[in-house]
């Protein structure tokens, strides 16, 4: 018997759950053949969040998600920051969110997040950060 084919639909909903924002599809800018990839294809999803959308994930991300990471000590904050005011990190599962039922996922899923601040130096957004009580590990 086959195998039901699985929906490429599910990685989109997953997002769209977490942020509570349809993602955007971002798709291949030039085709590559080592990858078997071709232009136009779609290769990821990103999603902007901004104001009170931002604020409820930024809430969620560290106060429910981040907990639930194994061994978790916090974020380093001497990696991360760019020379403006952004900070960036990446999330290998997507099952620390509680909105992901873990028996729906077929297999886990990372992401990367980048918290854009209106911060001028690495230290400002780093302050600003560590004000909303984002958890690094100082």
């Amino acid at each position: 018997a086959m195998r039901p084919a699985r929906s490429p639909v599910r990685p989109a909903e997953e997002i769209a759950l977490i942020t509570g924002q349809k993602p955007l599809v971002t798709r291949a800018k030039k085709s590559i053949s080592n990858f078997k990839l071709r232009q136009g294809q779609p290769v990821g999803l990103k999603v902007t969040l901004r104001r009170l959308r931002m604020y409820e994930f930024l809430g969620r991300l560290m106060n429910v998600a981040m907990p639930r990471i194994r061994d978790f000590r916090g974020m380093d904050p001497k990696r991360g920051f760019d020379q403006g005011g952004s900070y960036a990190f990446g999330l290998t599962e997507q099952l620390i969110f509680p909105e992901i039922d873990s028996d729906k996922v077929t297999r886990p899923q990372g992401m990367d997040v980048v918290l854009c601040t209106t911060a001028k130096t690495q230290e400002e957004a780093h302050g600003l950060l560590k004000s909303l009580g984002f958890p690094f590990k100082d």
